[in-house]
């Protein structure tokens, strides 16, 4: 979660969304890092859990993630909790809850839903008080 949370960090001097995630290989090393690109690429699917996706699946040249961890700084929103379900990721640990976008554990709760493919196993709440505080601060900023 600290490279993640790293990650974030350089969202944030980027004037993104301070969301940073890392993909852990079925080794445990870093797979796949990334943070939000949704302004610089002009492109709401830029996030930080979709582009670690986009990583790793090229990296071990398939679509299915088995046996691999994400750790992201935020809860993700319903449309990364797909795309975790479809990659089939291992588990899921997330720092931030995101009552207004998230879709894990908030809003869509995706992988509750019976047409939900896989569910990841779920660890909220890692880095979550460094995660909160540079979204806050990002916020703050911006009003």
């Amino acid at each position: 979660m600290d490279r993640a949370l790293a990650l974030a960090r350089a969202a944030a001097d980027l004037g993104e969304v301070p969301v940073g995630a890392v993909i852990a290989g079925p080794d445990g090393r870093l797979l796949a890092e990334a943070h939000n690109l949704t302004r610089a690429r002009k492109d709401p699917t830029a996030h930080a859990e979709m582009l670690a996706i986009q990583q790793a699946t090229a990296i071990l040249q398939s679509e299915r993630l088995i046996d691999c961890d994400l750790y992201v700084t935020l809860e993700p929103c319903p449309m990364c909790a797909a795309a975790i379900s479809f990659a089939r990721l291992r588990r899921l640990y997330y720092g931030a809850p995101d009552p207004k976008g998230g879709g894990v554990e908030h809003g869509a709760r995706v992988f509750s839903h019976a047409t939900c493919h896989h569910a990841p196993e779920l660890y909220p709440g890692l880095g979550e008080s460094e995660s909160r505080a540079l979204l806050e601060q990002f916020f703050a900023g911006l009003r």
